[in-house]
C-alpha cells in the first residue's frame, strides 16, 4: 500500500515529528506521501527534499540556533513548565511578552517580512512537484476562510504560508490571495494524505493536551486556552479519517518551547516505537 504521513501543526511541539521520520525511516516503512500543516509543513517539506531524518534534523538544529531565530526570543513565551523560575526572570518575561504583543497591535505581527525572509533564508527553495517525494503543504486562505493545498510552486514560500501563526507572522500574498497558518483550517492533514494518493495514513497528532492544569487567572491565559479547546476538537475531526495515529507526549510543551527540542524529538521517537506493531502488521495484511 502507498503510505503517507500527515504531520500536524503545534509550533515547537511538532519538532516531535522529526523523532517519528526517524524510526519509520530505521525501520523502513515506505513513505509515499507526506503532508504537512504549520511546523508539520516545515519538517515535511525538508524530509522531502533530503529523504533523511538525521539531515532533517541537522538542519532544524541550525536553523533554531541561527542568530535571526534566536532574535525572536520565544523563551518569553515558553512557560517554565515546573514553574521554578525567579521573580526577576518571570518580570523579564512579562516585560518581554508585552513589547511583543504590542506590535500586533501597531503592525500586522510581531514579526516583519523581512525577518522572516532571514530567518528562512537557507531554506530549501526547490518546485514542490519537481521533489521525489510527493508533498502538500497546508495554508489557510484569510480572504475566503478555505484551506489551501499546496502542491506546486516554490516549497519555501508555500512552507512559510502553511507556518504563517496570525499575529506572529505575516500573511503571505500569493495565489492573489492572503495565506496564513494551516492549522487555523487543518490541523493535521489526514484528508490532503488521503486526496493525494494515500492508502494508509499515519497522522502525527501534537495538538495540545486538554488535560494539562493552566492558571486561568488572566484574559491571556483564557483566550489561549479557548484556542486550545478549539485546535483540540478541529483534530479529533480530522483524526477521523486516519489508520494509525502517533501522539508523541510532547503536547506537554508550549508552542514556543523551542529550548526543549532534544526531548521533544525524543518523546517523536517514543510514540512512534510505540505504533510500529500495528503499522508493521497494516501493512504486511494489506488492510487499511
Amino acid at each position: 500500500m502507498k503510505v503517507g504521513i500527515a504531520l500536524g501543526g503545534g509550533g515547537a511541539r511538532g519538532l516531535a515529528h522529526i523523532g517519528v521520520l526517524k524510526v519509520l525511516e530505521e525501520n523502513k516503512i515506505p513513505i509515499h506521501q507526506i503532508s504537512g500543516t504549520s511546523i508539520g509543513a516545515v519538517v515535511g517539506g525538508l524530509y522531502a527534499v533530503f529523504r533523511s531524518a538525521r539531515l532533517v534534523e541537522e538542519f532544524l538544529y541550525k536553523f533554531v540556533e541561527s542568530k535571526a531565530f534566536q532574535d525572536l526570543n520565544l523563551d518569553a513565551f515558553d512557560p517554565d513548565p515546573k514553574g521554578n523560575s525567579s521573580y526577576w526572570k518571570t518580570l523579564l518575561k512579562n516585560a518581554q511578552r508585552k513589547i511583543s504583543l504590542y506590535r500586533t497591535w501597531r503592525y500586522k505581527s510581531m514579526l516583519s517580512e523581512l525577518q522572516i525572509n532571514e530567518i528562512f533564508k537557507d531554506y530549501p527553495d526547490e518546485d514542490i512537484e519537481k521533489l521525489k517525494l510527493r508533498f502538500a503543504a497546508v495554508a489557510t486562505d484569510l480572504l475566503t476562510g478555505r484551506e489551501t493545498v499546496l502542491v506546486e510552486g516554490s516549497l519555501k514560500q508555500a512552507v512559510i504560508a502553511s507556518s504563517s501563526i496570525p499575529g506572529v507572522l505575516p500573511p503571505v500574498e500569493m495565489l492573489n490571495t492572503k495565506m496564513c497558518d494551516g492549522g487555523v483550517s487543518d490541523l493535521v492533514p489526514v484528508y490532503v494524505s488521503r486526496g493525494q494518493g494515500a492508502q494508509y495514513v499515519i497522522a502525527v497528532d501534537v495538538t495540545k493536551s486538554l488535560h494539562e492544569k493552566e492558571d486561568l487567572s488572566t484574559g491571556l491565559s483564557i483566550i489561549d486556552r479557548a484556542q486550545s479547546i478549539l485546535a483540540f476538537q478541529l483534530s479529533r475531526e480530522r483524526l477521523a479519517g486516519a489508520d494509525c495515529i502517533i501522539r508523541p507526549s510532547s503536547v506537554m510543551y508550549s508552542w514556543a518551547s523551542v529550548r526543549h527540542m532534544p526531548e521533544i524529538i525524543k518523546s517523536g521517537e517514543e510514540a512512534a516505537k510505540l505504533a510500529l506493531p500495528n503499522i508493521k502488521k497494516a501493512l504486511r495484511m494489506g488492510v487499511m
